[in-house]
């Protein structure tokens, strides 16, 4: 038990960092606007994604947080993640930036997994 609690903790704040701090502190900077311009995304989209991020990542993080709502959260992200692949991928082709939403989607699922067998007894 402590071994899946390490795993989803140490998964789970990855997330947090990755989804959460990053995109609040760097959706702004005119980097992150052409990355957004240079998928073809709106600047609306792209201000929707960050706030959903991170009320995500937050979610995520507090423990007696409904199991049902964590399954959404877990879900959105991975639509993103996969979709974030496909954007990347159709506009610039197959490179990092295409392989890296599925390097986090990776952790993601660490935590996942993890989650659900720290709460397997639970329903």
């Amino acid at each position: 038990m402590k071994k899946y609690k390490i795993i989803f903790w140490v998964s789970t704040t990855l997330i947090f960092l990755f989804e959460g701090v990053m995109p609040a502190l760097t959706s702004q900077t005119e980097m992150a606007k052409e990355g957004t311009r240079h998928l073809g995304y709106p600047q609306y989209f792209a201000n929707a994604l960050v706030v959903a991020k991170i009320l995500g990542a937050i979610a995520l993080m507090i423990p007696g947080l409904n199991k049902r709502v964590k399954e959404w959260v877990y879900a959105g992200f991975t639509f993103e993640f996969i979709f974030a692949s496909i954007s990347n991928w159709a506009v610039d082709g197959f490179g990092f930036n295409a392989i890296m939403p599925f390097i986090i989607l990776g952790i993601l699922a660490l935590s996942y997994f993890s989650y659900h067998k720290l709460h397997k007894d639970v329903s």
